[in-house]
């Protein structure tokens, strides 16, 4: 009987899909738990006598969302200028300049706010839970809060994912607003269109379903990045190595997960 190397590598692909799969499959019945006790703890957390800290969540929504408004304000007007300029540049081949504030107005709220926001976010508020997490499992922390009978979920991961659901929202919003006014002092030094002009055709192109759209995407990637986060800093070994290791791990997952959930959430909206 012959040996057949194809039939290994097909066996050894075969292996390496299946437990792919398993892990995906893993991680995402992880994902389902963790939200699951979020939950929880939010509705009988008071009953029992355990709620969700405020003061906690308050300290989370001050790490994750008014520390963050400067770096956000940045992009967004960078952004906004940047749609601005390239929107003018390829509508004046066709002489139709002036129809330049459709485009910016359904791009930014629709789009690049949630999507702009959502990977700041993450690399910069994503990052920190997965190295505070880590750290936490690295020195006993957590298993020192279950010996003393505080619930690790109401205690650490509720808090970051209330305040990420409440900021990150209110930061897309921001972010829709400071982009569309930087948009508009370059589209009026450019065009000589009127900011009472501008802001006119901006609230003719865009609805209350475009605004729905985006912070409704921009909460979904609150809770991307709160889950990926406490699932890679709950899974770190090795020491400070492996710190770094699941730091890194957790923003790169978390800005993946972003792109691909902002292209299916615009493919089924769009049907």
């Amino acid at each position: 009987m012959t040996f057949d190397p194809s039939s290994h590598v097909i066996i050894k692909s075969t292996e390496k899909l299946g437990r792919l799969s398993v892990a995906a499959i893993e991680t995402f019945g992880h994902w389902g738990v963790l939200i699951g006790e979020c939950l929880f703890w939010f509705v009988a957390g008071p009953k029992l006598k355990q709620p969700v800290r405020l003061k906690a969540i308050v300290h989370q929504m001050m790490e994750i969302g008014i520390f963050a408004i400067p770096i956000v304000a940045l992009l967004s007007a960078t952004i906004g200028i940047m749609l601005a300029i390239q929107g003018i540049h390829s509508l004046r081949a066709f002489g139709a300049e002036s129809r330049v504030v459709f485009g910016i107005s359904l791009s930014v709220v629709r789009e690049f706010s949630a999507l702009i926001t959502g990977i700041l976010v993450a690399g910069r508020s994503g990052s920190a839970l997965a190295a505070r997490l880590s750290t936490m499992q690295i020195n006993q922390e957590i298993d020192a809060l279950k010996v003393m009978g505080i619930d690790p979920v109401r205690y650490l991961v509720a808090p970051a994912l209330l305040a990420m659901v409440i900021m990150l929202p209110a930061l897309t919003f921001m972010s829709d607003l400071v982009a569309l006014y930087a948009a508009g002092l370059f589209v009026s030094f450019d065009l000589g269109i009127s900011q009472a002009a501008y802001w006119n055709q901006t609230i003719d192109a865009l609805t209350i379903g475009d605004f729905v759209h985006g912070i409704g995407k921009s909460a979904i990637f609150a809770v991307l990045i709160t889950l990926i986060g406490v699932v890679n800093g709950a899974s770190v070994s090795g020491g400070a190595e492996g710190v770094g290791r699941v730091t890194t791990r957790a923003v790169v997952q978390a800005i993946c997960a972003i792109v691909v959930t902002d292209m299916i959430f615009v493919f089924i909206a769009t049907r």
